[in-house]
């Protein structure tokens, strides 16, 4: 660490101390040149410097990114509610996942946006792509907007009725298997920022709050995956309520980690 600075440090500073998951940096304490201490964290200063209320602030990237999850989250909750597709059809529930999924996808390339648009020395301008392979943040976002790709894949996918076992398999489980590993692994990276370690206990901030309701979401979506593959055999899902229940229970946690990235940002400084 400590060659790849993810933020200019301001001239004539020294670090004192430097800490980050691996090889990334995620948090920095260091000394200004007239001997006062400062503190810089990735996620803090990425989100930093927001004006708006809390829960209604449309003038905030970051709020829009927090509307926009939970959005896609209410509609995977309502689309795996028992008793849902029986009362609307098969085709209504499956667009109601695949319009769910499009709402994930636009909240996970805002949510890319503001990554990599996140200023290094109190500046910077708004980007609409870029590669930053030295910032955990950036790997982070980045697997996660593949991740909603694979969703907008198998939850359209769905709508074919009547695939032989090996083509469902094929074109809706695998692109939602893959989907699951990418949010799995981009959850595991965010929760890793946060807590600027692998494993954190850190439950009176925010941030590491969010980060960990979002990894036990991406948990249940990976079971919910597991349990929805199609046995060759007869046809069945291995698991039918475990795949349903999974899906709810996962997008209940995203649902509850848009609502509290939406007063995320209020206060300025680093920490």
């Amino acid at each position: 660490m400590g060659l790849h600075l993810p933020f200019d440090l301001p001239a004539g500073a020294r670090i004192l101390r430097e800490d980050g998951p691996g090889p990334f940096t995620t948090h920095v304490l260091y000394e200004l040149a007239d001997g006062r201490r400062r503190e810089w964290s990735s996620r803090r200063h990425r989100k930093r410097r927001r004006s708006g209320g809390a829960y209604w602030a449309p003038g905030r990237l970051g709020w829009w990114i927090a509307a926009l999850f939970a959005v896609g989250s209410f509609c995977f909750i309502l689309g795996s509610v028992p008793g849902y597709a029986s009362l609307v059809g098969f085709r209504p529930d499956a667009m109601t996942y695949f319009i769910g999924s499009i709402f994930f996808t636009s909240a996970s390339y805002l949510q890319f946006v503001e990554c990599i648009s996140a200023p290094s020395d109190g500046g910077g301008h708004r980007r609409w792509f870029a590669v930053q392979p030295t910032r955990i943040d950036w790997w982070a976002t980045a697997i996660q907007l593949v991740g909603t790709v694979f969703f907008n894949f198998t939850t359209f996918d769905a709508f074919a009725q009547g695939l032989p076992t090996k083509a469902e398999d094929l074109v809706v489980w695998t692109p939602d298997a893959l989907g699951s590993i990418c949010f799995l692994v981009s959850s595991q990276l965010a929760y890793a920022e946060v807590g600027h370690r692998w494993i954190s206990w850190r439950p009176r901030d925010l941030g590491w709050r969010i980060a960990a309701i979002n990894l036990l979401g991406s948990v249940l979506f990976g079971i919910s995956a597991i349990a929805g593959w199609v046995q060759p055999s007869t046809g069945d899902l291995l698991n039918a309520a475990l795949d349903n229940s999974g899906t709810l229970l996962g997008a209940v946690c995203f649902l509850l980690g848009a609502v509290w990235m939406m007063p995320e940002g209020q206060s300025d400084g680093d920490g």
